[in-house]
């Protein structure tokens, strides 16, 4: 399948092949890969900052190894619940994650709570832990983000905004400019990896850049979901993801603000 998507107003104009190649009769697309080299790449960068947090060698990619199938089952679970009408009494669709569903604050939260198990067994830095795994993170995100540009999915409404992009609905049998959010959403990203990466020697508590990255990630997602078409659930009047982004940033934010309070502008003793 041959996605067109292009920039008009940009003067980009591109054909995207969703699948990259066989192996036998089996096809490997590019949303995959894509997304495999968001995490490869988060690996490296989280545990780049992990030596000099102190933290043992092998505990990210211990981490990594163990929350990634978590955080894949539970970014189903969380696409599929949202959209239970469609899955429920069909077992086979709901394991067949090769057409698509996986929502990203699923895959957070099954990572977080998988790092929060292995630290607290391996009796590792909790807050350092997910200080480091921000990094990861976000530049999973920034990546990952792609792999939808690939589908022509995760896009927003109707524009005609000089960035605007075009692809075609089936849906309305004709092609359509819309919003890129899935670029917004890398963009936002990759401004909140900046912003940590300088700010993390400023940082008054450990756990701080995480919230500070909760607090990022919940703000932009939160406009960016307004813009969205595809949100879920796809048949309510509200959007889910939008909700949960706006709760966990005012919590992130508040439970800055209470710490800073209590450190009393000085730097916490780890």
């Amino acid at each position: 399948m041959i996605n067109t998507i292009n920039f008009p107003g940009l003067g980009i104009y591109l054909n995207i092949k969703r699948v990259a190649f066989t192996v036998g009769i089996r096809e490997i697309y590019w949303y995959g890969i894509i997304i495999g080299i968001g995490l490869l790449l988060a690996v490296i960068v989280a545990n780049a900052l992990a030596k000099r947090e102190g933290l043992p060698v092998e505990s990210i990619t211990d981490i990594a190894l163990i929350s990634t199938p978590v955080s894949i089952i539970f970014a189903r679970l969380y696409f599929v619940f949202w959209n239970w009408k469609d899955y429920s009494g069909n077992f086979a669709d709901i394991i067949n994650i090769r057409k698509g569903g996986l929502a990203i604050y699923g895959a957070i939260i099954g990572g977080v709570l998988m790092s929060y198990i292995y630290c607290r067994v391996k009796k590792t830095d909790v807050k350092k832990v997910f200080d480091v795994g921000s990094y990861g993170l976000l530049t999973g995100q920034i990546i990952g983000r792609w792999g939808n540009f690939v589908n022509a999915e995760a896009y927003g409404s109707e524009t005609s905004l000089p960035w605007r992009m075009e692809l075609y609905s089936s849906e309305l049998g004709r092609f359509i400019s819309v919003h890129p959010t899935f670029l917004y959403e890398s963009l936002w990203n990759l401004a909140g990896l900046v912003g940590l990466l300088i700010y993390r020697k400023r940082k008054k508590f450990d756990g701080e850049l995480f919230l500070i990255y909760v607090a990022w990630y919940g703000i932009g997602r939160s406009w960016i979901e307004q813009l969205r078409v595809d949100s879920l659930p796809y048949e309510a009047n509200f959007k889910v993801s939008q909700i949960f982004a706006i709760i966990t940033a005012v919590l992130a934010i508040a439970l800055i603000i209470y710490k800073r309070l209590l450190c009393g502008g000085q730097k916490e003793k780890s």
